[in-house]
């Protein structure tokens, strides 16, 4: 077992190739890029608004259809439900994430310049990471905005939770939830890395013989003692 973390070690610290290295960079660029654009979208349909209120949620701020008009409406409708207004500042969300996009472009650039296995291993647990725990809010933050509402409200509706995917009809609304180009750019960032990690593992997984006799004669030297 010993034998084998030495191995392990050995192999973390080899370099990952160019293919890995360019879809590093491409992932750094999409990460970036994908600040500029709509992660999701919710969709509002209603007898009293068939053309619809649309709101764009960015990673960094909530753009309101119709010039931002929508949202107005969006919040108006709340308040009749007891539900609180949808503002940037009740979204701490929005204050780390353009940050931690900015970080996980460093991590990628880091891992391009290193340019080993564990730099590598670095960015993608990190991003995947960033990833299940950006969902994880995005989910929990639409549960509570649905469920905790004014008992003083004007107009009675059980609690709820805006669809996260998909369709749900709330009231007299059909609900529609789909995400946007900046959740496209983040989903072929994941797959660039996966790409990156899969070269990169079966690169490394052939060691050339001078780096595994170095690591056998480092574990006989271990045993030895």
């Amino acid at each position: 077992m010993s034998l084998n973390l030495e191995r392990t070690a050995t192999r973390l610290h080899q370099p990952v190739g160019l293919a890995s290295r360019v879809c590093l960079v491409l992932a750094a660029v999409l990460v970036v890029t994908a600040h500029f654009f709509p992660l999701w979208n919710l969709t509002m349909f209603a007898p009293q608004y068939p053309d619809a209120l649309r709101l764009d949620i960015f990673d960094h701020a909530l753009v309101g259809g119709n010039g931002g008009q929508d949202l107005k409406e969006i919040n108006l409708l709340n308040h009749y439900i007891g539900m609180r207004d949808l503002a940037v500042e009740d979204f701490t969300e929005f204050k780390w994430m353009p940050f931690a996009l900015g970080g996980l472009a460093l991590l990628f650039a880091r891992a391009v310049v290193f340019g080993t296995l564990k730099e590598l291993v670095d960015a993608v647990v990190m991003f995947f990471y960033f990833g299940g725990f950006s969902l994880w809010t995005f989910g929990y933050k639409m549960y509570r905005y649905g469920h905790d509402l004014s008992p003083s409200a004007a107009v009675k509706v059980p609690g709820f939770t805006p669809p996260l995917f998909g369709h749900k009809t709330i009231a007299n609304f059909d609900v529609y939830s789909f995400p946007q180009a900046g959740t496209y750019l983040m989903v072929s960032v994941a797959v660039l890395l996966v790409v990156a990690f899969v070269l990169a593992w079966r690169r490394t997984g052939r060691p050339s013989g001078r780096a595994t006799r170095k690591a056998d004669n480092a574990y006989l030297d271990l045993t030895a003692t």
